[in-house]
């Protein structure tokens, strides 16, 4: 701890750090740098004077501070997932940070998380194994006893980065680097640049045109670039393995990551596709785990960007231990021409509004060149595929005990529930709804996202989904 949180503490504070550099330099009194790196020197020391923790029969606790003493206490029970991370200057001390996840939903005012930072990494299997534990998992001292042994149902390949590019890390990535070149002032100096100076010169020789041409390819090879390298970075060296009761993925190159998924709380799986993943023949798969919020995407993940039919195979593999009788290759039933007709309106409807809106324009005298009067058309075009693509994506499934529903386009997404997790059922039907004779079930479940839409179901087959997924479940309810 005394070399990890320094350092960490560096990185938070470079920009402080900096400027009292800066400062020192100016002023001809270096020992304004020194005096920084000293108090972070002194709040390490502190913090490690101050930190300890205790694994307990019945409670897991946490107590630090320095100024102000905190006590953060677990109950064993309420403990749903154990995450292991090891940063750099982790891997080369043998330390690990593991975080303690209880499902709770954190809010502005609530307490801090559960985190053991720079444990020793010895320590980290037997003590994961007992967090995890149940009162009738075989205990021989620390550890627990496995029903079987591990076997690998999923390993990182190389050929897996190519799919990197089709997401929005890289753009994401770029414009964080450059709105905080701005923040700091070094975005104007390149702006003031004879480089950039040199690049307006040539753009105007060009062409406007050639050169957003130039300049859209130029950051898409930037964007591809970063999202290949942190892909292979966060992700490399995946491996997915299964004991029969727990499922554990573990990735990483530089900072890697253990996550461990107990089977008992496993409530099903969301496949994802999106359009761009999706064109290209990949997918992604998470867990839907009771106590692991969707938010906590990373403590859930199964397959990040991987073939699409090792994403099936993979997903296959972790229901059928759960007795789930559906493929991922089984085709869904459609929700009909009424569902057909809704995507269709809803996707033309603003098209046509603009369509009006640029006529009235053009009637009242206002100046209309002919490029805008052709966006309306290419909208429409776009519309109608789009439109085209949701309703090919609309589909669900049911057997008892399971339900399967897919939705979405530009984020499309397979959810695989299991009525065990499922607490309640809403059927729901707005004014356009009832119209068009169409209804969207909802199940709600304490696991993932809380709720799982079967959208735009016809309307006389909403009761007999809910019955076949959950006999009885229909015997009692609240219409409003």
């Amino acid at each position: 701890m005394l070399l990890v949180h320094p350092v960490d503490e560096f990185v938070k504070l470079l920009p402080v750090l900096l400027l009292s550099l800066v400062v020192g330099t100016r002023s001809g009194n270096h020992l304004w740098g020194l005096g920084a790196v000293t108090v972070l020197v002194i709040a390490a020391l502190l913090r490690w004077v101050t930190t300890t923790y205790r694994i307990g029969p019945v409670h897991v606790q946490l107590r630090r501070g320095v100024f102000q003493k905190k006590l953060l206490s677990v109950p064993r029970n309420r403990i749903r997932s154990v995450d292991v991370e090891a940063r750099v200057l982790h891997r080369l001390l043998g330390l690990a940070v593991v975080r303690i996840g209880t499902g709770h939903r954190a809010g502005p005012g609530d307490s801090p998380r559960f985190e053991l930072n720079a444990l020793d990494a010895r320590l980290v299997p037997a003590l994961r194994a007992a967090l995890l534990a149940r009162p009738s998992d075989p205990v021989a001292g620390p550890t627990v006893t496995a029903t079987a042994p591990p076997r690998e149902i999923a390993h990182w390949s190389p050929a897996w980065v190519r799919y990197a590019p089709f997401s929005a890390t890289g753009v994401l990535t770029v414009a964080a680097i450059v709105g905080v070149a701005f923040q700091y002032g070094v975005g104007q100096q390149i702006a003031r640049s004879s480089v950039v100076s040199h690049g307006l010169d040539t753009a105007q020789q060009l062409g406007i045109a050639v050169a957003v041409v130039a300049g859209g390819l130029l950051l898409l090879l930037v964007a591809s670039a970063l999202a290949a390298a942190r892909y292979l970075i966060a992700f490399g060296n995946l491996e997915v393995t299964d004991d029969g009761r727990r499922l554990h993925v573990r990735h990483g190159l530089l900072r890697t990551r253990e996550t461990t998924l107990d089977r008992a709380r496993l409530r099903g799986t969301t496949l994802r596709e999106p359009l761009l993943l999706r064109s290209v023949g990949g997918a992604r798969l998470d867990a839907i785990m009771t106590g692991v919020p969707a938010e906590h995407r990373q403590s859930s993940l199964l397959l990040p960007q991987a073939p699409a039919a090792d994403a099936r195979r993979v997903m296959d593999l972790v229901l059928r231990e759960r007795g789930c009788p559906t493929d991922a290759t089984a085709p869904l039933h459609r929700h009909g021409p009424r569902a057909r007709r809704r995507r269709y309106t809803r996707a033309l409807l603003p098209v046509a509004a603009l369509a009006v809106a640029l006529a009235v324009a053009a009637a009242a005298g206002a100046p209309i060149r002919w490029p805008a009067a052709l966006v309306p058309a290419v909208l429409a075009v776009a519309a109608v595929f789009l439109a085209r693509d949701r309703y090919r994506g609309l589909g669900h499934a049911t057997a008892p005990g399971w339900l399967v529903t897919r939705s979405g386009s530009l984020d499309r997404g397979r959810h695989t529930l299991e009525a065990d997790g499922i607490v309640g059922w809403t059927v729901r039907q707005t004014l356009f709804q009832r119209r068009a004779g169409v209804a969207t079930v909802v199940a709600a479940t304490p696991a993932g996202t809380g709720r799982y839409e079967v959208l735009d179901l016809p309307a006389e087959q909403a009761w007999t989904l809910i019955e076949t997924v959950a006999p009885g479940a229909g015997d009692v309810w609240v219409r409003r």
